[in-house]
């Protein structure tokens, strides 16, 4: 399909999907999904991450995993309804925190120990995505770790394509990171990225 034919979903339409049904991909029960979450969760690495940020944390069903593996978890989605559900998903996780933003914007911190961005970087512009790349740069820490975990099916909806988003993800960052470890599946895939120390 043309990128010109192609009808992105904006924040509104996910604000119809969450509010219409709390898991509209099936998220918390798709057996795919939850192969796909424990690669994010690997990815992180075997020590406790201090301050984890989420980005795009839909229904919340990856915050419920990562908030096991965070001293302190924000979380964040810029629909109302996907917020709301994260807000619920971790009510038992005193030290995880739900952020309303639309993204790219101001992220609630300014220093990270690691960043997971699932399912988001296809739904944004080029233009939005090169801006967040500068952004999330900006807050990680030193030897900070960075997952990237996307669909590689193409998908109607998508802002661009979804091959090779990562690469033009990391190289908007304009900062030296490296290639930690990968997961493939026939239709995801999840790479942890390390930063210097």
């Amino acid at each position: 399909m043309n990128m010109k034919t192609r009808r992105a979903i904006d924040l509104a339409g996910f604000e119809a999907k969450f509010r219409a049904l709390g898991d509209p991909w099936q998220t918390f029960t798709v057996r795919d999904e939850a192969i796909k979450r424990e690669r994010i969760v690997r990815a992180l690495g075997n020590r406790p991450v201090g301050r984890l940020l989420e980005l795009a944390s839909g229904n919340g069903s990856n915050s419920q995993r990562l908030a096991t593996r965070a001293l302190r978890l924000d979380a964040c989605d810029g629909s109302a309804s996907a917020a709301a559900l994260t807000r619920r998903a971790l009510a038992g996780h005193p030290h995880a925190h739900t952020w309303q933003i639309a993204l790219p914007a101001a992220l609630p911190g300014d220093r990270y120990d690691a960043v997971v961005i699932a399912e988001l970087l296809y739904y944004l512009s080029p233009r939005a995505m090169r801006r967040l790349a500068r952004d999330v740069a900006g807050v990680l820490a030193p030897g900070a770790r960075l997952v990237l975990a996307h669909h590689q099916v193409e998908f109607p909806d998508n802002a661009q394509r979804s091959a090779g988003i990562h690469r033009r993800f990391v190289a908007s960052m304009g900062r030296r990171i490296v290639l930690h470890r990968r997961w493939r599946s026939r239709r995801w895939h999840v790479e942890a990225w390390q930063l210097p120390r």
